[in-house]
């Protein structure tokens, strides 16, 4: 975070950039590091205390924050195209004020009914400031230099379930779970609005170009096979993966793991999604574009296999965890780098929203469809086989066969002004290509 390229929107022909501190990026990873912990975090930090305090069970208390993050999905495609309206400023720093009003609702709830309109309400914000947004703003400044920068907050944010897990835990001791989430909502109104309004870009820099000056209509690219293809494998392997690693202690102890060193190793799937983030990033300068999704989705299937039928020794289950965790954080960084890489920045909020909805969906479904199929199949061995297999399809659809004479980056570097060799003649061959 100390020293990032930031855009220059001057200069034209081959993009130039020059290394300093970039004040978008820096926001963004303050701002999405206290925005995870407070509207993600903090729920399952608190969640016993809710439940002692107000007799609603643990399920509905859950129930009812899955019911924001199925908003967030649902009301994403509407985010998207006012990010790509009106830029990040607006919709970003109103998002952040919408999550500060959520954030108060669900502390003063005194109603089940309240509880659950407040959970809503916190899901139409995250949709404007978690991930999705964040992504679409990085993606919009930096087009195709994007993989840093992404990495970069990515990394930031996840630090937020080490920080306020914890911490919010520590903090309800003091002032309950109703105080706790009043004095993170003020932190979260002091700090995210006032960098959002000031210092988000109202409009992106970076000129948003397809070839011969022509438009990829939004219809045109989300119909297209290689967009429903890519969109429905991340899916299925983002669900996939969630099941397993957030059911994890079930598993194990299933399999006779103590409490305590199934809670490590669950720890540890955090550890690896840093690892994995910063693996994918370093992977993404040799392994061509085709292939980097399928490797990410090979892996997070032969992980889920290995869980299904390896019950020991510790030291490979640490291994497994750490694996789990990779494949979870490679997978945030293709969702985030999916559509810039192979459409450029037109339109990008708008794809981003459609591209991450049934992602968003399948994450905040994954924990109880997990349970429900393990209960239904009667093991959670048997269950994580059954996910194992989902992560295989999703692994084989997100795969794309490398074609002759359009490298599947190029959509992104035009987006940001380079003129590539195939910058003439095949244009036209290459936009096809871009949208089967």
């Amino acid at each position: 975070m100390t020293a990032s390229a930031a855009p220059s929107p001057q200069s034209s022909g081959a993009q130039k950039t020059r290394w300093r501190p970039d004040p978008v990026l820096v926001t963004l990873c303050v701002t999405q590091l206290i925005s995870w912990g407070t509207l993600y975090y903090v729920l399952p930090a608190v969640a016993a205390e809710i439940v002692a305090d107000t007799g609603w069970s643990l399920v509905s208390v859950m129930a009812a924050f899955s019911a924001g993050l199925l908003v967030s999905a649902g009301v994403g495609v509407g985010f998207g195209g006012l990010l790509d309206r009106f830029g990040g400023r607006v919709v970003v720093a109103l998002s952040s004020a919408l999550a500060t009003a959520g954030v108060a609702l669900v502390a003063t709830a005194s109603t089940f009914p309240m509880f659950v309109v407040a959970w809503v309400v916190v899901g139409v914000a995250q949709a404007g400031v978690l991930y999705q947004a964040a992504f679409t703003v990085i993606g919009l400044r930096y087009g195709a230099a994007a993989g840093r920068p992404l990495l970069v907050v990515t990394l930031v944010a996840g630090l937020a379930s080490t920080l306020y897990v914890p911490g919010a835990t520590l903090l309800a001791e003091v002032v309950g779970w109703r105080g706790t989430y009043l004095v993170l909502g003020a932190l979260l109104a002091v700090v995210t609005i006032p960098l959002h309004a000031l210092l988000l870009p109202r409009r992106d820099p970076v000129p948003r170009q397809v070839p011969n000056g022509e438009r990829m209509e939004n219809p045109v690219v989300v119909r297209s096979s290689r967009f429903i293809r890519l969109c429905l494998g991340v899916t299925l392997l983002s669900f996939s993966v969630y099941a397993v690693s957030l059911n994890l202690i079930p598993l194990l102890s299933e399999r006779g793991i103590d409490a305590r060193a199934a809670a490590l190793l669950l720890g540890l799937v955090g550890v690896g999604q840093v690892v994995g983030r910063v693996l994918f990033t370093v992977l993404n300068r040799v392994v061509p574009l085709p292939l980097r999704a399928l490797l990410v989705g090979a892996v997070a299937s032969l992980t889920l296999v290995a869980f299904a039928l390896i019950s020991g020794p510790f030291a490979v289950l640490v291994l497994l965890a750490l694996l789990a965790g990779a494949a979870r954080g490679a997978l945030t960084l293709v969702q985030a780098t999916a559509v810039v890489e192979r459409w450029g920045t037109e339109r990008l909020g708008t794809l981003n929203g459609v591209f991450s909805a049934p992602i968003t969906a399948s994450i905040a479904l994954a924990p109880v469809a997990g349970v429900a199929l393990a209960a239904a199949v009667g093991s959670f061995p048997l269950a994580v086989a059954l996910l194992a297999g989902v992560a295989a399809v999703g692994a084989l659809l997100v795969f794309e066969r490398p074609r002759r004479g359009a490298h599947l980056t190029e959509v992104g570097r035009r987006a940001l002004g380079h003129q590539g060799p195939c910058a003439d003649r095949r244009d036209e061959d290459w936009q096809r290509q871009a949208l089967r």
